[in-house]
């Protein structure tokens, strides 16, 4: 199989360019420890400190438009290195800034927190199957208050400004997310002790893999968003805020049970060990998560009648997103996934 992601995880390694290929080297020894052709790969991700890259290895990917992915310990994207022409597109970015004060942001803020509540309400579905009684009637229990979330987003006047909808939209997805946590904890095995959600300043392993996860995530997003033309800084449901891309974490929001929830979940109650150091999530359990996710971005599922990968439906939407704003298209609709 076709090398499609370097994963550069360990302190003195180096990245080059070798004829056609990325070479992977220990810097002080020269050994290699992998080759990646240029033709098949999709990203490179640095996951430690203490790599070096070089120019000749970033212009190949430039000129390829591959991406170069730098993630911290917490999963939190600290640099990304794209082409300077994927932000070439002045038309569709004007369209973003505009949208913001009429009905098309309205829509779109809508839409994106519809998508994360179905998607969220299918997972509970998925994973109630497959539970023992008295935790799948607690997990469907979840489905059900999330369900109510979706009726009351379906009730908001599309009419109404963005500033003042967005805290009760905000409001309404808490209220699911609240839910939803609580049926994922009732899907772990019982013997995975897990205290809850946590999102900042998490120590538990559990919630600790999960943002890493989203931080491997965030960074595709980002770049399908960068690829449609849109500027991830120009949000419509999560507010603008100096340095935080507000687009990336709107459009996130209608992948994250199938592309992290969903192999995360199924890895640990498959068994599977999750580590932590004095750091945070063990090196071996970063760059494990950060596969799950890259593989699941690889699978196919039913999309409008054909079968795409995910990473093929991200950029989907995040185009249609960008056909939208510029009144190419009716409606956005959110992404809610197979299951």
């Amino acid at each position: 199989m076709p090398k499609k992601y370097l994963i550069a995880d360990e302190f003195g390694t180096h990245i080059g360019k070798h004829s056609q290929r990325l070479r992977l080297t220990r810097s002080k020894t020269r050994e290699k420890l992998g080759d990646y052709p240029l033709l098949h790969l999709e990203a490179v991700l640095v996951l430690s400190q203490g790599v070096s890259v070089s120019a000749d290895a970033v212009q190949a990917c430039s000129e390829r438009g591959i991406p170069i992915f730098f993630i911290a310990g917490t999963g939190r994207v600290y640099a990304l290195l794209y082409s300077a022409a994927l932000v070439g597109t002045v038309s569709t970015r004007r369209a973003q800034i505009r949208a913001y004060d009429d009905e098309r942001g309205v829509a779109v803020a809508i839409a994106m927190a519809q998508g994360k509540l179905r998607n969220q309400r299918a997972a509970l579905r998925y994973f109630a199957k497959n539970a023992e009684a008295v935790r799948a009637d607690a997990v469907q229990i979840a489905a059900q208050h999330v369900q109510d979330g979706i009726v009351e987003l379906d009730r908001l006047p599309r009419t109404a400004s963005l500033d003042e909808i967005r805290n009760i939209l905000l409001g309404i997805e808490g209220r699911a997310a609240t839910h939803y946590w609580e049926g994922v904890r009732a899907i772990l095995r019982p013997t995975f002790d897990w205290p809850g959600r946590r999102t900042r300043g998490a120590n538990d392993v559990f919630n600790q893999a999960l943002n890493y996860g989203y931080g491997v995530l965030y960074g595709q997003v980002e770049r399908a968003l960068l690829l449609a033309g849109l500027d991830p800084y120009a949000g419509f449901l999560h507010a603008d805020r100096p340095g935080k891309p507000s687009l990336v974490l709107d459009l996130i929001e209608e992948f994250r049970q199938q592309v992290v929830d969903r192999p995360l979940i199924g890895y640990v109650n498959k068994g599977g060990h999750l580590e932590q150091d004095e750091e945070g999530l063990a090196k071996p359990t970063r760059r494990k998560i950060a596969e799950l996710v890259l593989d699941r971005l690889t699978t196919r599922m039913p999309f409008e009648g054909e079968r795409l990968s995910l990473n093929t439906i991200l950029q989907t939407q995040a185009r249609r997103l960008a056909m939208f704003l510029r009144g190419e298209r009716d409606a956005y609709e959110p992404f809610v996934g197979t299951w």
